[in-house]
């Protein structure tokens, strides 16, 4: 899978890459969860705080590097890990880390065959981020699935939209009422029938 967005944050542009490396099956070849690679690059736009310094484009970019591990645990319920890396060019402060690692809990439990609900935590590992009061990203969603579309509903703490920002820079507070909502619309175009050769 390749994409690309533009999110107002920062006006951010981003690109990323997704490869499924294993799919869970059983039968011939046991495979107990299905294993994907994520990366991704994003650019702020925004004019420079201090133009008068010697900026570089390169402090403009972030980048980051995810292992997705999920399991179908029955129809109904999947679960999923996802173990990351984040690379900022540019921090606040010496004092921060440029490579932040963090680790994502992924749960879905369908309520009806076209209806589920999806939580996500993100569990930044302490002292990397120092020079900035930050939280968790935690999320809860609903998708309703329609034929050919997907609408997903998100709650969330998180204002951005793209991983360094809603892993690194959350600065929502569930318990202060700090809920963001936001809307999505999916469409999957595949190029080939799947199970049809030739």
């Amino acid at each position: 899978m390749v994409g690309a967005g533009r999110s107002t944050i920062n006006k951010t542009y981003d690109g990323f890459v997704k490869y499924k490396l294993t799919r869970q099956s059983t039968g011939k070849v046991n495979m107990p969860v299905t294993i994907s690679w994520f990366s991704s690059i994003t650019c702020n736009t925004l004019r420079w705080a201090d133009e008068t310094r010697n900026n570089f484009f390169s402090s403009r970019l972030n980048y980051v590097h995810q292992l997705i591990v999920g399991r179908k645990f029955s129809e109904g319920f999947s679960a999923q890990l996802s173990p990351t890396l984040v690379h900022k060019n540019l921090v606040p402060t010496e004092d921060d880390a440029n490579d932040i690692l963090a680790c994502g809990v992924g749960l879905r439990q369908k309520i009806t065959r076209r209806t589920s609900v999806n939580f996500e935590y993100i569990y930044v590992l302490p002292g990397q981020i120092v020079s900035t009061n930050y939280n968790n990203s935690l999320s809860v969603g609903f998708d309703i699935e329609t034929g050919g579309h997907v609408f997903q509903l998100h709650f969330t703490n998180s204002r951005g939209m793209t991983e360094n920002y809603f892993i690194t820079e959350t600065q929502g507070d569930w318990f202060n009422g700090d809920i963001s909502f936001g809307f999505n619309i999916s469409r999957v175009f595949t190029l080939s029938s799947p199970g049809k050769k030739g």
